[in-house]
C-alpha cells in the first residue's frame, strides 16, 4: 500500500474457521477501528480447508487509514507435535518423563508442512535442519523419538550419527 502510513502490527492465535468479532479478534481489531466483519469473513474462507478450531497463527498490519491485510501461517510446532502424538499437554518435567513416542518419519512430515512457512517468507533451510530443531522441541515437551527401522528400539537424539549425542544415523 504505497503512500500509506503503517499504524501497527500484531499478532493473533485464531481458531481456524471460527473468527469472531468476540475476543481475542474483536478487542485487537476493535481498538484499532479496524472492520471486524471483514477480517472474520475473510480469515474464516482462506482457512475452511484446515481442521476446524485448529490454533492459526495471524499477523496483522493496520494502516493508518483503517484498512489492514493479514497473513497466516501453519500452527505452531508444538500443537503438531502433541497432535501426533496423541496428547493434550506435554510432560512436567522433561528429561525426567516420556510422555509420548513419534517415529522419525512423523517427524519429517510434521517438517514438510512447517518448511512451507519458511519457504514463504523467503527464508532457506534445509529439511534436515528443520527435522533436528523439531525433535529438540519433542525432546523439551518429554516426546521420545525413535527409529522404527533401528532393531535396538533405541531413541533417536539426533538424524544424524555426527557425535551431536550418539543419535542413529537417517538419510
Amino acid at each position: 500500500m504505497a503512500g500509506v502510513k503503517i499504524a501497527s502490527r500484531f499478532n493473533l492465535l485464531v481458531p481456524a474457521g471460527k473468527a469472531t468479532p468476540q475476543p481475542p479478534v474483536g478487542s485487537a481489531l476493535g481498538q484499532r477501528g479496524l472492520k471486524l466483519m471483514d477480517f472474520c469473513k475473510d480469515f474464516n474462507a482462506q482457512t475452511a480447508h484446515v481442521v476446524d478450531g485448529t490454533p492459526i497463527p495471524v499477523r496483522v498490519t493496520a494502516y493508518t487509514d483503517r484498512t489492514f491485510n493479514f497473513y497466516w501461517t501453519n500452527p505452531h510446532t508444538s500443537f503438531f507435535l502433541l497432535r501426533a502424538a496423541g496428547l493434550e499437554k506435554g510432560a512436567h518435567r522433561p528429561g525426567h518423563e516420556t510422555v509420548g513416542r513419534l517415529s522419525v518419519k512423523e517427524i519429517y512430515e510434521i517438517a514438510a508442512l512447517k518448511m512451507k512457512d519458511f519457504e514463504k517468507r523467503g527464508v532457506e533451510m534445509t529439511m534436515r535442519t528443520l527435522a533436528r530443531s523439531i525433535v529438540g522441541s519433542a525432546h523439551s515437551m518429554g516426546i521420545e523419538v525413535y527409529n522404527p527401522n533401528d532393531e535396538s528400539g533405541a531413541a533417536a537424539s539426533g538424524l544424524e550419527g555426527d557425535g551431536g549425542g550418539g543419535g542413529t544415523t537417517v538419510t
